[in-house]
């Protein structure tokens, strides 16, 4: 780590998009931090929990020094009397499932600032490492060079919220908070704010930075912070006949960037002294003006539209901006591997895709898993690069990297103020509750109203737990009676439906007058949100791999024609004589999520069949559809829900779920279900389809019943060529593992023209 002049270091990260509430003005975050109380027996709430973090070079995501943020301040753990236990309890703290090692003697480097803990001897069991034995906080006779490190064993605990990020250390003693301030009339009624003076909150009010040395560096590092990729030239005269009238107050008399840092307090900076009698003698103010990013441009009034990369993008998201990071090879999407993964190479990706600055690198899969290809590892980009593919970085082998170790990032984004038209109200929790809306009145004032319940979904949801800032949707109530506590009972919203992707519910289509059946305050929509989700995901190659056609006798059929997994004509079949034919293949469908995918209904309301012997908890979990060229259904293979279990893991994760004796369902968080071929419904009934090409289609949960992180990779589709006598499947894919190109020439796939598999 490099040494500072300053003691205070700090992580800077934003939670929740915690902004200063100031409509005429964007601000970044504050880094101030609360300081942690003294240790206690009993546990304290999340959010006044120690903060702990592995840093250091080299290391892993994984591993490094460990160092502990207490009383508003980072120190380290010496080593004396460490033992593997003291890292079982520090890595199960970071979210890790345990400890593989420690290191001792700064084999990371050594820290700064304070050693807090010394002697610390744990049994291995306690939730947190101020419940172990110590020689209290601060006391200690070591120096740096006693440094403990810990190796966590490389395995997230599932559902875990506290990101293994990989922060800006930001001196808490030299900027809290930067905004942008408007002058220009224009600018101060329209969001985001792209251009103004640039100030810093300095004790109880805002103080300027000197412009004399301003560069355009600098300017590059504040747009970057604001959320925007790029800068403009600013209108200096206009802004000089104004800062000249007004008074000022400077704080910081010059700034130095390099152009490559994630936040102004990262670049070298030089106070105003407390005694000196001029200040900035023949500057002003410094004045930025940015350039947003397409998404942000609707209102922006510019002329001038900035391309954003089409072979880089972000997937897995709860927020706008967030994501696994995935790039575009040969047609085919893939993951970043997230050794050496840092700050200034998530700072290309934002700014590649239309944001600002990276705000975290996050590590070890902690947007998700991705499935199929991992194009690179030890990215190394400077931070000045133009995409991700312009900077230095290896190409990998399996053995090198797994999908548990898929890169992230969280950019800074523009602050829209959207969270300030919308509120939830009568819940448990601030996660859950009846939606409330503001709306405009025609006397010009402004009211909070109600969203009519009707044909409100998860979809719908999803929009509404983003423009909170809240995370994932969890589910979408049509009713709200149990969370009435507001006032609130007017309808202002009627018709809500939304892609799933808006960032307000203002973006979704509505019905321009309300027209709500069930006008009642009791059927108004609400939500449950939830920080982490699932995300289910099917195994593509093994439905390739699999598939074959059976000709099965009407006399073994009952069971499955009770479940309405044949076509409608097997009904007028002359049973029990006669056969279908069936079209099986075997479906493996993963978790790679943040959580574990649960059936939406408790199990008192499971239905038994008796065929097959256990529980549906879903009414429909997969659809089976054979399609013709035009889209339309020439087969359908309806499957009502499975029993969902833990077929298998991956190395290290445990099963928690299974059928037998009414047991849980459910799909646990890095483990899959897999559906053999030669089960009962696995198959489509194409006993009615001609020889011909087609598009075999798989969609699991299609009607959005349970929430998941990303629905856009829950269809999978193949090419199907049937002869009337044999089947082949090519190309089969996730909805969206290919680039646009490649998925036009999937539609168009003229049929093989042999049956010769290239």
């Amino acid at each position: 780590m490099e040494k500072s002049k300053y003691k205070h270091q700090l992580a800077f990260s934003l939670l929740f998009g915690l902004w200063l509430p100031c409509c005429l003005a964007q601000t970044t975050p504050s880094t101030s931090a609360t300081p942690t109380p003294t240790p206690s027996p009993s546990p304290r709430p999340q959010a006044d929990r120690l903060k702990l973090r592995l840093t250091g070079y080299p290391r892993k995501h994984n591993e490094g020094r460990i160092e502990i943020f207490y009383k508003g301040e980072w120190g380290t753990i010496c080593d004396d009397d460490f033992s593997l236990s003291n890292a079982n309890v520090l890595c199960r703290q970071l979210g890790f499932v345990s400890a593989t090692g420690w290191a001792h003697s700064a084999k990371y480097g050594k820290g700064q600032g304070k050693i807090w803990l010394d002697n610390v001897q744990c049994n291995g069991g306690e939730k947190s490492i101020e419940f172990c034995k110590s020689r209290g906080w601060g006391n200690s006779d070591c120096t740096h060079e006693e440094d403990a490190g810990v190796v966590c064993k490389d395995e997230r605990i599932p559902g875990f919220v506290d990101s293994n990020v990989i922060d800006a250390h930001v001196d808490e003693n030299k900027i809290e908070e930067v905004r942008l301030r408007p002058v220009v009339a224009m600018m101060k009624k329209k969001m985001p704010i792209m251009e103004g003076v640039v100030e810093v909150k300095y004790k109880d009010g805002w103080v300027q930075i000197c412009d004399l040395g301003w560069t355009i560096k600098n300017t590059h590092v504040i747009c970057g912070m604001m959320g925007f990729p790029h800068e403009r030239k600013v209108n200096k005269n206009f802004y000089k006949l104004y800062l000249e009238r007004q008074k000022h107050r400077f704080h910081i008399h010059s700034v130095a960037c390099t152009g490559t840092e994630v936040h102004l307090a990262a670049c070298p900076l030089e106070f105003n002294k407390p005694n000196s009698t001029i200040a900035c003698e023949g500057g002003r103010p410094a004045v930025v003006s940015c350039m947003p990013g397409p998404q942000f441009m609707q209102n922006s009034g510019l002329k001038k539209k900035i391309k954003t990369s089409s072979n880089v993008r972000l997937k897995g998201g709860a927020r706008l901006g967030e994501g696994r990071v995935e790039v575009l090879k040969d047609n085919e999407w893939g993951t970043v591997c997230d050794d050496r993964w840092n700050l200034q190479s998530a700072s290309v990706v934002c700014r590649e895709l239309g944001f600002g600055s990276a705000k975290e690198a996050l590590t070890g899969g902690r947007m998700g898993q991705g499935m199929g290809p991992i194009y690179m590892n030890e990215v190394k980009c400077v931070g000045q690069e133009k995409s991700i593919w312009n900077c230095p970085f290896k190409n990998i082998t399996a053995e090198d990297c797994q999908h548990m170790e898929d890169a992230a990032v969280r950019c800074n984004v523009p602050y829209m103020a959207l969270e300030n038209s919308i509120r939830i109200t009568g819940g448990r929790t601030r996660y859950e509750g009846r939606v409330e809306v503001l709306t405009s009145v025609s006397n010009g004032t402004q009211s909070w109203g109600l969203i009519c319940g009707e044909n409100w979904t998860t979809k719908e949801a999803m929009v509404a737990c983003r423009q909170l800032g809240l995370g994932y949707a969890n589910q979408g109530a049509q009713e709200t009676w149990y969370w009435d506590s507001s006032n609130v009972t007017e309808m202002v919203m009627s018709g809500v439906k939304c892609t799933g992707s808006e960032m307000s519910l203002s973006q979704c289509q509505h019905h321009k007058t309300v027209s709500c059946q069930r006008a009642a305050a009791k059927f108004a929509a609400g939500v449950i949100c939830s920080e982490t989700a699932s995300d289910l995901v099917l195994n593509a190659p093994l439905v390739q791999q699999t598939v074959y056609i059976e000709d099965r006798p009407l006399h073994m059929l009952y069971c499955a024609a009770e479940e309405e997994c044949l076509s409608k004509s097997a009904a007028k079949a002359n049973w029990p004589y006669g056969h279908r034919r069936l079209l099986r293949f075997s479906s493996q469908i993963h978790n790679i999520g943040r959580a574990d995918f649960r059936p939406k209904a408790g199990r008192h309301s499971w239905v038994w069949h008796a065929c097959h012997g256990h529980y549906h908890s879903m009414d429909i979990f997969t659809h089976y559809d054979l399609l013709n060229s035009n889209g339309s259904k020439v087969a359908e293979g309806h499957k009502a829900s499975f029993c969902l279990e833990d077929t298998d893991c991956q190395e290290g994760v445990s099963k928690r779920y299974e059928c037998a004796n009414f047991g849980d369902q459910g799909i646990t968080v890095g483990c899959w279900d897999l559906y053999r071929h030669d089960i009962d419904c696995q198959w489509i009934d194409i006993t009615d389809v001609k020889p011909g090409n087609y598009i075999l289609q798989v969609v699991i949960n299609p009607n959005y019943e349970v929430a998941e992180s990303d629905f856009t990779n829950n269809a999978m589709k193949c090419n199907c060529k049937y002869d009337g006598h044999r089947v082949w499947l090519h190309n089969c894919h996730i909805g969206d593992a290919f680039s646009e190109e490649a998925e036009r020439r999937f539609e168009k796939y003229p049929g093989q023209l042999n049956n010769q598999i290239s």
